[in-house]
């Protein structure tokens, strides 16, 4: 098997390309097309996007819905501590997953400022360090409705290299998808943010069935890679389910060679997994940990709508795999040779916006 490093999975932004602020319109955000028939690439705006898709094409997308998961809190002795909620662990919201900083130790109690709310530092999972600290187990206390006090007190939880000048409730409408859903995850499905109900009106009167799926976005996701050999990072698991009726759609659109183009990445590691040797979708409801990098052989996807990543990231790699061998015939070397790379540096060129609240990147 090939050997990739960390450094082969790198390039440079100007700081001045990220995006701090979502465009006012969303379907005005820039759009790259990379042509992976003809290695050719174009510039165009999103709301061009149903003038290049085809009557037949099939969307699939990510409905899951962002989690105010930042939560500030103090312990009992005074120090400030910041709190973010990976994953729910019960049905009743008492008890997560979370990272905090600073580490705090176990039976740590947390007390929120203006709120009756208390939390518990439970557990610590010293065999699965991530980027910052240790994954803790929480448990929330001295209210019945726990739900309702996270959603008074938490933040929505905006990257950190993103300073917005958005106040708390402009933020929870635009870090979120039009068609968000199902409440769980601690991350926009950033390829999504450019849709609007009039482009999927364009687009479902030209033809392009829109599915739906979920994943909740957690750590597998956003963490970054910390290993120079790629291949012993560790994948955090990730919730998703895909329905029988839309995979069975999905099965008529492959029966049928219609196009199936994912929007997002994380939609994507769903579909792949959901995916049998045969080529079959399967109804699935579980967690996936499938970490793509190249060489991968995709047997879901015909494309890709995905927006412009951080260097050395899994999301980067699994966007380097979809445009290198054996899915196209240019073997993967490094990031910034392969056609995707090219098209980041295109972008940069034209002055396209990054990262999450960044303009968009079609490969078909």
């Amino acid at each position: 098997m090939q050997k990739l490093s960390l450094d082969q999975f790198d390039y440079h932004l100007p700081s001045h390309l990220i995006a701090h602020q979502p465009r006012m319109k969303r379907d005005s955000s820039k759009l790259l097309w990379l042509n992976k028939q003809t290695d050719s690439i174009s510039h165009h705006h999103f709301f061009t996007l149903p003038q290049i898709l085809k009557k037949g094409d099939v969307l699939v997308r990510n409905n899951t819905k962002v989690l105010p998961a930042r939560i500030m809190g103090q312990k009992t002795t005074g120090g400030k501590i910041e709190i973010l909620l990976e994953k729910a662990l019960d049905f009743g919201w008492n008890n997560w997953l979370c990272l905090t900083k600073p580490g705090i130790k176990q039976a740590t109690e947390v007390v929120f400022k203006n709120s009756k709310l208390k939390a518990l530092i439970t557990t610590i999972d010293t065999q699965k360090p991530t980027a910052q600290t240790y994954l803790r187990s929480i448990h929330f206390y001295g209210l019945d409705d726990i739900k309702s006090a996270l959603f008074s007190i938490g933040l929505t939880p905006v990257p950190p290299y993103i300073h917005s000048q958005q106040t708390e409730k402009e933020l929870r409408e635009t870090y979120q998808t039009t068609y968000a859903k199902k409440l769980g995850s601690v991350a926009a499905p950033t390829a999504g943010l450019h849709f609007t109900k009039e482009l999927d009106n364009v687009l479902k009167l030209n033809g392009v069935q829109i599915l739906e799926l979920t994943l909740h976005v957690g750590l597998g996701t956003f963490l970054a890679v910390k290993t120079p050999d790629i291949t012993k990072h560790f994948m955090h698991g990730e919730r998703f389910e895909l329905d029988a009726q839309t995979a069975h759609k999905l099965n008529l659109a492959k029966k049928n060679r219609k196009r199936i183009i994912a929007v997002g990445t994380t939609t994507v590691r769903v579909l792949e997994d959901s995916i049998d040797q045969n080529g079959v979708f399967q109804a699935k409801t579980g967690e996936t940990q499938i970490y793509i990098y190249p060489p991968y052989q995709f047997k879901a996807i015909d494309g890709l709508i995905t927006n412009f990543h951080l260097p050395q990231t899994t999301l980067l790699m699994l966007v380097a795999a979809f445009v290198s061998q054996p899915n196209t015939s240019h073997k993967f070397t490094e990031f910034q040779k392969c056609l995707a790379g090219k098209g980041y540096a295109e972008a940069i060129k034209n002055q396209y916006q990054f990262y999450s609240f960044g303009d968009s990147m079609l490969i078909l």
